[in-house]
C-alpha cells in the first residue's frame, strides 16, 4: 500500500467520553465487524479482557487495522483505542508514541474533563496532531457549544469547527457540514450506515453561516492563496477549505472538531472522512529522531521511508501462552518473517519468527512489514517497552518513551512454597507486559511490595495474579510511597571507609557538601539530574584519584535510591564531591563507594530530613446541594479547594489532596452524594508531609 494512504490514529480521552463506543463504530462502518460491539453490554471487541467487560472501563491499549473507501481510494487505518482511566495513563502514554495523529473524543454534556487535559499534553509532548469529536450529543444537558468553548479555554487549543450539531439531547438528529453547508441525517433503522443529504434547517442557517464564516478566517491564517482569494471577496471552494485547515491541524496549530453521538450512529462516518482529509500519513511526519548506539550525543534521523534502513520501536509487550507478542511500529525500511535483527539498547540479535496485524485480540499472519505499520511480533527474547529493533547493518537508537513514578504500593505474600516459586515468573511477566508496574522483595519483612499508578491499577495486578497467572497471594493495604528529602544544606562532610582484615585492607576517604536542588537548576548548570539526584566533582589535585570519581557518584546515587531515613527514594539533592584522600595500596572503587554512602548518610542528618507526600489533583463533579458536605469532606482529608465552578446544576470542584487520605474516596463520595457525585484524580507533585505526620510513617517503617 502507498505509504500516503496509510493512517495510523489513537483514539483517546477522558474515562466515559466514548472512547471504544466510537472505535465499535469505526470497525463496522468499514465493514471490519458485521455487527456493533457495545461497551454497556460486554460485547465491545477492542475491550476483550474478562476485567474490562465485566467493569465497562477499557485497561490496555487494544490495536486494530481496517480500510476505509473515500473518493475512489482505499485507505488502511491502523487504530488504537487506549483506556481513559488515570491508572492506565501508561497506556497512552506509549500509544502516543508510535501513533501519527490522534482523535480526542469529548462528552457532549462535560466538554473538556481532567484525564481530557492529561492525554491532552501527552500527544503534545510526542507532537502528535489531533482531531476532536464532540461525542454523546444524545445526551440530556449535551451543550455543543459549551464543549467547542471548552478546548479552546481548558486545553488552550486552536479549536475549528468542520461541523455543527442539529439539535442536541433527545432532539439530536444529525449534524451540518460547514465546509460544504449542507445538513447530513442518519438513518437509525440502518444503523447509521444509510446517511441523507438535506438543506440546512432554517433555525441553524444563521449559527452555520457565523460558524463558517470563523472557519474560512482560520483557515487562512495555514494558506496565502486562500487569504488572497478571501480578500478579493471570492467564496472559497470545500477541497481549499479542507486543504488549509490540513497544514493547520499537521502543523499542530490547530485542530478541526467534529460532533456527533456513536452510540446512535450518527457522525461516525465524516470523522472517519476527517482522519483521512485532516490527519498525517507516515509521509507527512517530520523523519524520526534517533541517537547512534556508541555514543548518544550523536543525533540521527531516519526517513519514513520504504527503501530506508529498517527500523522499529517496541511499545508494547504482552505475555502469551505461544510466546510473547511483541507490538512494533516500523517507522523505516522494511523486515521479514524470519529475519534477523538487532536490538540497539541491548546490543543482542532477535528473530522474528512469526509476524501479525493485529485485529484486537484476533491475528492475521503477514510474512512481511514495511515502515508506517504498526505489527505484532513473536519471537524476540530480549526486547521490552522503549527498546529499538533496526537492521545490523544501521544501528540507531529511537528516541524512548518517559514512564511515570508509581504513586501506591501494597505489601503481597504467597500463600503456599508453591505458590512462592510462581510469584517470581508471575511478577516478571507482568513487569515486561506494564513499565509503570514495580515489584521488590523486602528481605526483613518476607514481604514482596508491588507499587502502581492508583488503587484500581493495584487491584486489576492482583485480580491478574490470582485468576490468570494462578498465584495464591495475600494482600496487605495499600501504602503510599513517600520520597525522603532535606531542609537545608550540610558542608565538608566526612565519609571515610577503613577496613584491615589481615592482606590487602580497603581505603576510601570523601568529603562531600550537600544541598536541595531542583531540576531547573540542573539545567541550568548543565548537570545530569538522573532519578532527580545531581553529583558534581570539585575535586582539584587529585585528592581523589579519577578512576575512583565514578564509584564516589555511584555510591551517592545507590544510596539516594534506596533511602536513608525510611527506606524511601532521597530527591532534589545536589552533592559535590570537594575533597579526600587515598591509599596507595588499599583504595579500591569498593572502599570510595562505601565511603560515600557513609558521606551521604551523616550529611543527609546534618541537612535535616523530611518525607515528601504525593499530592493529587482531584476533579470532582457533584450536584449544587452536595457542594458543602463534598468540600467539608476535603478539608477534613487535608485537601485544598483550589477552584469551583458552576455549571448547569452541579458544581466542579478543583482540588488538591494528600494521597494517603484518598485511600476509599470513591466510596465515601457516593454516600455523601446518594451516589450522584463522581471523582478523578490524577498525581500532581510531593509536597513536605507535616513534621507530626512524618514520625508516624517512619515509625511504621
Amino acid at each position: 500500500m502507498d505509504l500516503s494512504n496509510i493512517r495510523n490514529i489513537g483514539i483517546c480521552a477522558h474515562i466515559d467520553a466514548g472512547k471504544t463506543t466510537v472505535t465499535e463504530r469505526v470497525l463496522y462502518y468499514t465493514g471490519k465487524n458485521y455487527k456493533l460491539g457495545e461497551v454497556h453490554e460486554g460485547t465491545a471487541t477492542m475491550d476483550f479482557l474478562k476485567e474490562e467487560q465485566e467493569r465497562g472501563i477499557t485497561i490496555q491499549s487494544a490495536a486494530t487495522t481496517c480500510p476505509w473507501e473515500r473518493s475512489g481510494t482505499t485507505y488502511e487505518v491502523n487504530l488504537i483505542d487506549t483506556p481513559g482511566h488515570v491508572d492506565f495513563t501508561i497506556e497512552v502514554e506509549r500509544s502516543m508514541r508510535v501513533l501519527d495523529g490522534a482523535v480526542a473524543v469529548f462528552d457532549g454534556k462535560e466538554g473538556v474533563e481532567a484525564q481530557s487535559e492529561t492525554v491532552w499534553r501527552q500527544a503534545e509532548r510526542y507532537g502528535v496532531p489531533r482531531i476532536c469529536f464532540i461525542n454523546k450529543m444524545d445526551k440530556t444537558g449535551a451543550d455543543w457549544e459549551f464543549s467547542f468553548n471548552s478546548i479552546k479555554e481548558r486545553l488552550g487549543a486552536n479549536p475549528i469547527a468542520v461541523q455543527i450539531a442539529i439539535g442536541h439531547g433527545d432532539n439530536f438528529e444529525g449534524i451540518v457540514d460547514l465546509l460544504n453547508m449542507r445538513a447530513y441525517y442518519f438513518d437509525a433503522s440502518e444503523l447509521g450506515a444509510k446517511i441523507e443529504e438535506r438543506d440546512i434547517p432554517e433555525d441553524l442557517a444563521e449559527l452555520a453561516a457565523i460558524h463558517r464564516h470563523e472557519l474560512i478566517e482560520q483557515a487562512t491564517h495555514f494558506d496565502d492563496s486562500l487569504l488572497e482569494k478571501v480578500l478579493n471577496d471570492e467564496d472559497p471552494t470545500p477541497e481549499e477549505l479542507r486543504n488549509a485547515v490540513r497544514k493547520g491541524v499537521i502543523s499542530r496549530e490547530a485542530t478541526a472538531v467534529f460532533t456527533g453521538s456513536a452510540l446512535k450512529n450518527i457522525g461516525v462516518q465524516k470523522l472517519l472522512d476527517g482522519v483521512i482529509d485532516y490527519l498525517p500519513a507516515p509521509t507527512e511526519v517530520p523523519d524520526t529522531q534517533g541517537t547512534d548506539p556508541k555514543d548518544e550525543e550523536v543525533k540521527m534521523t531516519r526517513p519514513n521511508a520504504v527503501d530506508a534502513p529498517f527500523s522499529a520501536l517496541v511499545f508494547k509487550v504482552v505475555a502469551d501462552t505461544h510466546g510473547d507478542l511483541t507490538y512494533m511500529r516500523v517507522y523505516s525500511g522494511k523486515v521479514a518473517k524470519g529475519e534477523r535483527v538487532l536490538n540497539s539498547v541491548n546490543g543482542k540479535r532477535e528473530i522474528i519468527s512469526r509476524m501479525y496485524e493485529m485485529h484486537a485480540k484476533d491475528r492475521l499472519s503477514l510474512d512481511e512489514a514495511h515502515a508506517g505499520k504498526i505489527v505484532a511480533v513473536v519471537g524476540l527474547k530480549t526486547s521490552t517497552t522503549g527498546d529499538t529493533l533496526c537492521s545490523p547493518d544501521a544501528p540507531i537508537v529511537l528516541e524512548r518513551m518517559t514512564f511515570p513514578d508509581p504513586v501506591i504500593s501494597m505489601s503481597i505474600e504467597p500463600k503456599t512454597s508453591e505458590d512462592k516459586r510462581k510469584l517470581g515468573d508471575a511478577l516478571t511477566v507482568i513487569r515486561r507486559e506494564d513499565p509503570s508496574f514495580r515489584s521488590l522483595y523486602d528481605d526483613e519483612t518476607g514481604q514482596t511490595i508491588i507499587s502502581g499508578m492508583g488503587e484500581l491499577h493495584l487491584e486489576i495486578i492482583k485480580n491478574k495474579l490470582l485468576n490468570d497467572l494462578k498465584v495464591g497471594v495475600d494482600v496487605g493495604k495499600p501504602r503510599v510511597s513517600y520520597r525522603e528529602a532535606i531542609t537545608g544544606t550540610a558542608t565538608e562532610v566526612r565519609g571515610k571507609f577503613v577496613k584491615q582484615t589481615g592482606g590487602r585492607g580497603q581505603f576510601g576517604d570523601v568529603i562531600i557538601n550537600l544541598e536541595p536542588f531542583t531540576a531547573a537548576q540542573a539545567e541550568e548548570e548543565g548537570l545530569n539530574f538522573k532519578d532527580s539526584i545531581a553529583f558534581e566533582n570539585k575535586i582539584v589535585g587529585g585528592a581523589v584519584p579519577k578512576e575512583y570519581i565514578p564509584s564516589v557518584e555511584a555510591g551517592i546515587r545507590q544510596t539516594a535510591v534506596s533511602g536513608v531515613m525510611a527506606g524511601y527514594p532521597l530527591i532534589n539533592i545536589k552533592a559535590t564531591l570537594v575533597d579526600g584522600s587515598f591509599h596507595a595500596v588499599d583504595s579500591s572503587q569498593v572502599a570510595f563507594e562505601q565511603a560515600a554512602r557513609l558521606a551521604l548518610t551523616d550529611a543527609c542528618q546534618k541537612a535535616k530530613l523530611t518525607l515528601l507526600e504525593p499530592i493529587m489533583k482531584v476533579t470532582i463533579t457533584t450536584p449544587d446541594e452536595y457542594f458543602g458536605a463534598v468540600t467539608g469532606d476535603l478539608s477534613s482529608r487535608r485537601g485544598m479547594v483550589v477552584s469551583s465552578e458552576d455549571r448547569a446544576n452541579t458544581r466542579i470542584v478543583n482540588a488538591e489532596v494528600p494521597l494517603s487520605e484518598m485511600f476509599g474516596y470513591t466510596t465515601t463520595l457516593r454516600s455523601l452524594s446518594q451516589g450522584r457525585a463522581s471523582s478523578t484524580m490524577e498525581p500532581l507533585e510531593y509536597r513536605p508531609l507535616p513534621p507530626n505526620m512524618v514520625k508516624e510513617v517512619v515509625a511504621e517503617v
